[in-house]
């Protein structure tokens, strides 16, 4: 949280040093930009795009905030799980307590840690009545990097436009040695395993109980690995720097993807139907690998308690059970039965802002909102009250009546 906190201060001072040069600023503000495009995760974009005045379109799955959707949507917890909660849509009562608890403690942590800088930022520049969460509702399209093939079905707003896979494409033949490698697997197939970017190696004792595992099998193995040869490598395994990740998940002799679960990772294995064998290891991967396991397309391990039979054991159930491979297929056929490619989509948008200088008919006005008036907390108080009022004016009455008529029996009878 501290390292987060850090870095989103080192963020506002990057910006403080733009807004602070004049002659840079000058020409930002001479060239007349029609819209300003940004990933909100880091948000130094937001900011100068509220200083150049312009219509916002974000490139987003996270904000400082955590999730977009969360930002800008509305998120039941009954069925709608929070960030780091590893829950689905489908949750029993114990599931939803921890949902609520680990929402209001993200929340926190997120407002704590990350906002502050932020507060700050905007309070010196923009003034006490900008705060940097109403710039992020107020932005005119959320380009989502996600879809409904991959996330739980959840309330969205209008100025949200899904674009998940918008990077994947159909593949290219490979370079020569490693289509010869690949070749060489026959009928048994390949195994690809990449980590991402962050992660090229792990502890040695892990990468050793790994290579093991590899070398029992007879497929070929490519693995993207940038740390020391592990000592139990076997001659069916390739480490490689870097690989073409797209092109390998869309070869023929690929049969399973070992992955970390970031989500550009799973949804190149959606669009070519690629069943994974998850390490998941930090920030959204398990939430990721989470939703690939409840759709039958994805084992997970937890890497703590790997060891070369546990590893070997999940990688042949991926392998053999035909289901997590049918299961990926099948979402694979969901994910591209569509009118339109999701990077076409995302483009219309973007040239739509810039058309019509923003969008500002499908802006929701609930941040616009205190808590109370979202709520309708004044409402339901307000009929309350009028409910109240209602029964003790009744009461009164039929208790007047009711001394009425015995006041009159008694005079009768005297």
């Amino acid at each position: 949280m501290k390292m987060f906190a850090k870095i989103n201060e080192n963020i506002c001072n990057m910006t403080a040093i733009i807004f602070e040069n004049e002659p840079l600023m000058k020409s930002l503000q001479q060239a007349i930009f029609d819209m300003m495009l940004t990933d909100p995760a880091v948000g130094g974009g937001v900011l100068l795009g509220h200083k150049l005045g312009l219509p916002l379109v974000f490139n987003v799955r996270w904000t400082i905030h955590g999730e977009g959707h969360f930002v800008i949507a509305p998120s039941p917890l009954s069925y709608v799980p929070s960030l780091g909660a590893e829950l689905t849509d489908k949750m029993t009562f114990i599931q939803r307590v921890r949902n609520v608890l680990n929402y209001f403690t993200v929340s926190y942590q997120q407002s704590t840690y990350f906002g502050q800088p932020f507060k700050a930022f905007c309070q010196k520049y923009f003034g006490p009545d900008v705060d940097y969460f109403s710039l992020l509702q107020n932005a005119d399209i959320w380009l989502m990097r996600n879809d409904f093939t991959f996330e739980f079905p959840r309330p969205t707003m209008p100025n949200v436009v899904y674009m998940g896979g918008f990077q994947c494409k159909p593949s290219n033949p490979l370079p020569d040695d490693l289509e010869k490698f690949v070749q060489s697997s026959g009928k048994h197939g390949l195994i690809i395993m990449s980590l991402g970017s962050l992660f090229g190696e792990l502890q040695g004792d892990v990468t050793d109980e790994i290579a093991a595992a590899f070398a029992q099998l007879p497929h070929k193995v490519i693995w993207r690995h940038t740390g020391p040869q592990p000592s139990t490598l076997g001659n069916n395994t390739l480490l490689v720097d870097w690989m073409p990740q797209n092109d390998l998940l869309g070869h023929t002799k690929t049969k399973v993807f070992v992955a970390h679960g970031g989500t550009n990772g799973i949804q190149e294995a959606i669009y070519h139907g690629i069943p994974i064998l998850g390490l998941p290891l930090a920030f959204d991967q398990p939430d990721n690998l989470l939703r690939m396991r409840e759709k039958g397309t994805a084992k997970v391990l937890d890497i703590s308690e790997l060891d070369r039979s546990v590893f070997l054991e999940a990688l042949k159930e991926v392998l053999y059970n035909t289901s997590y491979r049918e299961n990926m297929q099948k979402l694979s056929q969901l994910h591209r039965d569509q009118p339109i490619e999701p990077l076409d989509h995302a483009v219309f948008w973007i040239e739509y802002v810039i058309r019509n200088g923003g969008a500002p008919h499908l802006r929701t006005q609930s941040f616009r909102m205190s808590w109370i008036t979202y709520h309708s907390v004044d409402v339901m108080l307000t009929l309350l009250g009028a409910l109240l009022i209602s029964g003790w004016l009744t009461f009164f009455v039929l208790r007047y009546l009711c001394f009425r008529v015995i006041f009159k029996t008694k005079l009768k009878l005297e």
